[in-house]
């Protein structure tokens, strides 16, 4: 089922003031009658145990629906501690509005003021815990079975990890690396993103003239996805947010990869996007259209 997330309220409101009252006796039916009964549930529970080398078990809920979805959010803040968060964005947005006639996103093309819709399939929730402790909650995360669409934000703080592709001066992509200010490598609290590789200059994030480093804040929209290989931006399934109170290894829901997972909060946003290291310095990535009302690319 395919429907939009701001409907579902309605929808059960509705449902809720329609349904008749019923009186019935329950009885007992055969086996042979619920042989006959086919159907999908709206939730599914899984336990994941005996994972070789992974410590925890896991219990996993997903819910049966899709969802598409264009939602704003002025401020997030997560995990605020020891005088830092672990993140922190200002204007949050998760899908767009198309700014020109003929735009293409998803394999789909778009008219300008054609909302390009977030899309979320089977939602779920994950616990992770310790069997060695009496099942003690190590973590828990929520997440999508599939994702794939537009995240935008003027972030300040991330801990987890991106999964974009930086392309240097001579067209060698890398994968980039959260640093901190000092142009450290880190997955927790980091500050800007850029190149760390033995065969490429080392990052500089504090001269008048970086170098492979740039603030978090030119990354004002990403896609997240896969890459297909008609140029088109296919579904991923390692888009999540996570808490941990230990390091826990998360896998994907078809079990092809394990993300580890620090302590605090962890968002794994796998990407399909390509941008020049030099660019994203300079003029940074722009922001997509996020309000019905465009604010320009700059937005904030």
């Amino acid at each position: 089922m395919r429907q939009q997330a701001y409907g579902y309220a309605a929808v059960t409101l509705f449902c809720l003031g329609i349904a008749p009252v019923v009186q019935a006796e329950l009885q007992p039916i055969s086996d042979d009658t619920m042989g006959e009964v086919t159907g999908q549930a709206f939730m599914q529970v899984e336990n994941i145990q005996d994972i070789p080398g992974n410590p925890h078990e896991f219990t996993r809920m997903t819910l049966g629906m899709d969802v598409e979805t264009r939602v704003n959010i002025d401020d997030v803040t997560v995990g605020e501690i020891d005088g830092g968060a672990d993140i922190a964005a200002q204007h949050v947005a998760l899908g767009h509005i198309a700014r020109t006639d003929g735009v293409q996103y998803n394999g789909r093309t778009y008219s300008a003021g054609d909302t390009v819709h977030f899309e979320a399939v089977k939602p779920y929730i994950e616990l992770a815990a310790d069997p060695t402790e009496d099942g003690r909650l190590s973590g828990f995360r929520m997440g999508f079975a599939q994702a794939r669409g537009s995240v935008s934000s003027l972030t300040s703080s991330f801990s987890g990890n991106i999964g974009l592709k930086l392309e240097d001066s001579n067209g060698v992509a890398y994968d980039a690396t959260l640093l901190d200010q000092n142009a450290q490598a880190t997955s927790r609290r980091a500050s800007h993103i850029g190149i760390v590789d033995p065969n490429a200059a080392p990052p500089d994030c504090a001269s008048t003239s970086p170098t492979n480093c740039a603030p978090l804040t030119q990354l004002q929209s990403v896609i997240v996805g896969e890459a297909n290989t008609d140029g088109t931006t296919g579904f991923t399934d390692d888009f999540f947010i996570g808490f941990q109170r230990e390091g826990v290894d998360w896998q994907s829901p078809d079990g092809s990869t394990v993300i580890n997972a620090g302590q605090g909060v962890f968002i794994n946003l796998p990407t399909s996007m390509t941008v020049n290291m030099n660019q994203l310095i300079t003029q940074g990535v722009d922001r997509l259209q996020t309000h019905r009302q465009d604010m320009g690319t700059k937005l904030f």
